[in-house]
């Protein structure tokens, strides 16, 4: 797939950049990015949640009535999970919720989102840009020049650039990444893809082409 390059006005420079088939026009797919997504989504979750069981709650041992006689069940204590304020059965515990994935699956999932963005035409190609200072207006009018002003925009840039990441950080909409940090998530999270001219070759480095 060939692409025109814009300039940071929306214009095109007259360059065109051509995108590999070998990642951005494979045979997508579905499973490999449910399970890229999945594992994304769990090593987000903090697993810090934690209920009492009744050996941490605090209260007396004492048995709170004699063992026969009263008709109802024996019990020995108020800390007990069927009586209010006791403690919790099976609640949750810290845990990890992270799972590993092999790389080549990971890999395939990242090539296969990025195929369905090419197939939507949602990708566009700039030149590689910087800002002078950080200025989140500067920010505004790059997504108004190149007509993604209402979308949710996905920035990738070929290295970390501070007043870049800094200009964007107040805008709701746009996220800023570096072409060897992409994942599967926020590609799909995005409706427009801008890829920097020089992160088309570092996009293709990662894949190991």
């Amino acid at each position: 797939m060939e692409l025109s390059v814009l300039n940071i006005e929306g214009k095109e420079t007259g360059k065109k950049v051509t995108l590999n088939d070998q990642i951005f026009g494979i045979e997508p797919s579905d499973h490999a990015i449910y399970l890229d997504v999945k594992q994304y989504m769990a090593n987000q979750r903090q697993g810090t949640s934690k209920s009492k069981e009744r050996g941490e709650i605090a209260g007396s041992t004492k048995k709170i009535k004699r063992q026969k006689g009263t008709g109802t069940a024996r019990a020995g204590s108020i800390k007990s999970p069927i009586f209010r304020g006791g403690g919790t059965i099976f609640g949750p515990r810290p845990r990890n919720y992270g799972f590993k994935l092999n790389k080549k699956v990971k890999q395939l999932a990242r090539k296969s989102a990025l195929t369905y963005k090419a197939n939507e035409k949602s990708i566009v190609v700039v030149e590689d840009f910087n800002f002078e200072a950080p200025k989140t207006k500067e920010m505004v009018a790059l997504q108004s020049n190149l007509q993604i002003a209402e979308k949710k925009a996905l920035f990738v840039l070929p290295t970390e650039n501070n007043n870049i990441y800094l200009s964007s950080r107040n805008l709701q909409d746009v996220s800023v990444v570096t072409a060897s940090e992409l994942n599967t998530y926020q590609i799909l999270n995005a409706k427009a893809i801008v890829l920097c001219e020089g992160s088309v070759a570092k996009i293709e480095e990662a894949f190991k082409l």
